[in-house]
């Protein structure tokens, strides 16, 4: 218990925050134009941390295009659908849900596309899961009459850019071809890689919009360094200490915490399809990762 109530909690805390904390700038800044300042911020931030620290370094152009392409799925294009949806009316937790398939859809493609082990209890998985967020999403789309059907689908897009990121990340790995680089330098081409791909759309689409008052730079704030530092951070942490099914169990704890977390802020309510879809989805997640809940309870 001990172990749960620390480190553990403190990256279901942070990450989770994320959801919120969006949410709280999205009334300052359009979704690309919030996302394309916070990367900015945090590439100057980690280049100027890397040049102080004497460690700014080019890893070469194989590792830099591995690294910009992942860091473009995994931070762009995932929260960018993220974003992108909670703006458009999507409550936060629904969102948090949706993106909480990612470990359980990646799980189950690896055998397919990377010929690693992939049994029936992780389709099953996966299906169950699936199923919760029908459940829970087709309930919204049919009791909300002022949200956009697409708004309710957007953070699925979310899901497949995140899974392709993991699922090449891997067969890099597997090839021989991945080329590890601490967690600061690898954050900081992400970082100036995401900037780039959202310049286009925060300048075009949104024209760089921005009500810079205290509560949008103290939100800024809060997604760069704790979610963005600060979740990563423990998230690493608990990647060297734990196996990796464990890690990505904690992902599922992100529908509830966050449902809470909007209810809290928001005074988002819940209804009683989202409880049905985040037990069914939780049978889904207690399957695939049955082993590490049984060691963890050990």
């Amino acid at each position: 218990m001990h172990r749960i109530l620390g480190l553990e909690l403190v990256f279901v805390l942070l990450w989770n925050s994320g959801f919120i904390g969006a949410e709280y700038g999205l009334p300052y800044a359009g979704p690309w134009t919030l996302l394309f300042w916070r990367y900015v911020a945090l590439a100057l931030l980690l280049g100027a941390w890397l040049v102080i620290r004497q460690r700014m370094a080019w890893p070469g152009n194989r590792a830099v295009s591995h690294t910009a392409l992942v860091g473009i799925l995994a931070h762009g294009v995932w929260l960018g659908c993220v974003l992108v949806a909670l703006d458009m009316g999507v409550p936060a937790g629904i969102v948090a849900l949706v993106t909480a398939l990612q470990p359980l859809l990646t799980g189950a493609l690896a055998g397919p596309v990377l010929g690693e082990h992939s049994d029936l209890r992780q389709w099953i998985g996966l299906v169950l899961g699936f199923a919760g967020v029908v459940i829970a999403v087709g309930a919204r789309l049919s009791g909300d009459a002022v949200t956009p059907a697409l708004g309710y689908l957007i953070p699925f897009g979310s899901v497949v850019a995140i899974t392709i990121a993991s699922l090449m990340q891997r067969h890099w790995a597997r090839a021989g071809t991945a080329e590890p680089q601490p967690l600061d330098i690898t954050l900081f081409y992400q970082s100036v890689a995401t900037a780039l791909a959202l310049l286009p759309l925060a300048w075009l689409v949104e024209d760089f919009a921005t009500d810079w008052t205290a509560p949008f730079l103290g939100t800024m704030a809060w997604l760069i360094i704790a979610v963005s530092l600060g979740a990563y951070w423990s998230m690493w942490r608990l990647l060297g200490r734990d196996e990796a099914t464990r890690v990505a169990s904690l992902f599922y704890l992100s529908p509830p915490v966050t449902m809470v977390m909007a209810w809290a802020a928001f005074g988002d309510g819940l209804i009683a399809t989202d409880i049905v879809g985040l037990v069914v989805a939780g049978l889904g997640v207690m399957l695939v990762y049955r082993v590490g809940f049984r060691l963890r309870g050990s």
